[in-house]
């Protein structure tokens, strides 16, 4: 809960560089959070098949958009990677592989041009 609560502190922070653990935890409780904010959904008649989600899902949605691509591109620095790469999205099916495998990968040892390394700072 600490990473996801650290995410939205830095809500619009596109510099820096974001561990793993800081991403993937962000990653998990956005997922559970959304699944379970789509039962409610369901469950009160707001969720919309047609949209793909509901009334709350929604808005959760719209919350969290600018932190999550704030820490997609904080972790991207973190790998030694411009957020530009994130663009990379938008290339069907290869795209979203390679950015996963950009999120998976672990962090550039020491300092680089995006800051130093978070890992070594926490130890």
């Amino acid at each position: 809960m600490n990473w996801y609560l650290q995410v939205l502190k830095k809500y619009a922070i596109f510099n820096g560089r974001a561990r793993r653990a800081e991403y993937w935890w962000f990653v998990l409780f956005n997922i559970i959070i959304s699944l379970a904010l789509g039962a409610i959904d369901g469950v009160t008649g707001t969720f919309s098949p047609e949209a793909g989600l509901g009334l709350l899902g929604g808005l959760y949605t719209l919350a969290v958009l600018l932190p999550s691509l704030a820490v997609t591109v904080r972790r991207l620095h973190d790998t030694g990677r411009s957020g530009w790469w994130f663009l990379m999205v938008f290339v069907p099916l290869i795209g979203a592989i390679v950015l996963l495998v950009f999120m998976v990968l672990d962090s550039k040892p020491g300092q680089n041009q995006y800051g130093p390394n978070p890992k070594e700072a926490a130890a």
